[in-house]
């Protein structure tokens, strides 16, 4: 059975061709699948029976089953998703206002390694296919009311995405495009650890997308300590990369900064920070860190997260501290993976502020 969200047009067409049928069958088929959210073949009523049934005999719409459905008073949603072969991801609703962002997977697990991240605690199992990761999408959305759309993408799931950049670039046109999810371009960020070598090839390919760099640490010695793949790297690398993308796309560049308690929040590492951006067009994000069981690192104090905040704002740099979201669903990539139990029954919990 061929997952039909894995389908080049090519080949749908081809399909279509070969079982007799008009080419804007593959535009009714799209149209089904994105605008008019059918979950199976059976709902699209302007395609014939036999075509439906043909169809239904040959791909699948859905791959991966929903393991676990969490959601916050905050009005965040993630899903832990399933595949065949065991693999589990996880991806997030977010609501903000008239904000409507969601954050996907792009591997199952990640091999880069980031001591506090729970994603990459039990390493990677392998790459998403294009079909799995617009899967994701399309699951959230439908999380939506109808007269609700998904306004923004977020690459920040589970994985690297430069590390799978072919399968990630191959969903992001489908989610761009006016036929597929309708979101510009200017609303989808491709968040990565750094990999200098595929943020160049972004800029070859003009690439439309915002960059989101974390760098996480100030310095080399730092970040190789919280990031160990940076050893092989360094922060100068990542940097130039990211400048050469800035200077052929335009976008602003954001860097991430997760903020750990006592290890990178102190007042010398504000200082370092500020040098390194200083002159440059950027947006720093700061998230404070979402305690995942079984580590230990923990959140700054509100002391230690003003100083740091002032300390960079009065360098110039615009920052902005990232309100956390769905703390009480385990909303960080991996935490509600790690968390699971093993039985495989579908779940909905919803947290009361007693709980």
């Amino acid at each position: 059975m061929k997952h039909l969200l894995d389908f080049e047009r090519n080949q749908l067409s081809e399909f279509l061709s070969d079982s007799g049928e008009k080419s804007f069958r593959f535009s009714q088929i799209v149209k089904w699948i994105f605008a008019d959210r059918a979950d199976s073949f059976d709902e699209m009523l302007n395609l014939s029976k036999p075509l439906r049934e043909k169809l239904a005999s040959q791909y699948t719409l859905w791959t991966s089953k929903v393991v676990k459905h969490s959601k916050s008073n905050d009005g965040t949603e993630k899903l832990l998703l399933e595949w065949p072969d065991g693999g589990q991801v996880e991806c997030v609703l977010l609501r903000d206002g008239d904000r409507r962002s969601i954050c996907v997977s792009s591997q199952v697990g990640c091999a880069m390694g980031c001591v506090f991240c729970a994603s990459g605690l039990d390493g990677v199992d392998r790459n998403l296919t294009s079909g799995e990761i617009l899967e994701q999408m399309l699951r959230l959305q439908r999380l939506l009311p109808r007269d609700e759309r998904l306004s923004h993408i977020v690459m920040m799931g589970m994985g690297e995405p430069l590390a799978n950049l072919k399968n990630v670039l191959t969903t992001l046109e489908i989610a761009s495009d006016e036929k597929g999810l309708g979101i510009s371009a200017r609303r989808i960020t491709i968040s990565t650890v750094g990999i200098p070598e595929a943020i160049r090839k972004l800029t070859e390919l003009k690439s439309r997308y915002n960059l989101a760099v974390s760098l996480h640490a100030p310095n080399d010695e730092l970040r190789t300590k919280l990031v160990p793949v940076n050893k092989k790297i360094g922060i100068d690398k990542i940097l130039d990369a990211a400048d050469e993308y800035f200077e052929s796309s335009g976008r602003r560049l954001t860097f991430e900064y997760v903020l750990l308690a006592g290890i990178n929040d102190q007042a010398e590492h504000a200082k370092q920070l500020a040098g390194r951006l200083r002159r440059r067009a950027v947006l720093l994000n700061v998230i404070p860190y979402n305690p995942v069981a079984g580590l230990p690192y923990k959140t700054p104090s509100s002391a230690a997260t003003s100083q740091f905040r002032r300390i960079l704002m009065d360098a110039g740099i615009t920052i902005q501290f990232r309100q956390r979201k769905g703390d009480e669903i385990n909303a960080a990539c991996g935490q509600l993976r790690r968390t699971f139990a093993k039985d495989s029954a579908p779940q909905t919990v919803v947290i009361s502020p007693s709980s």
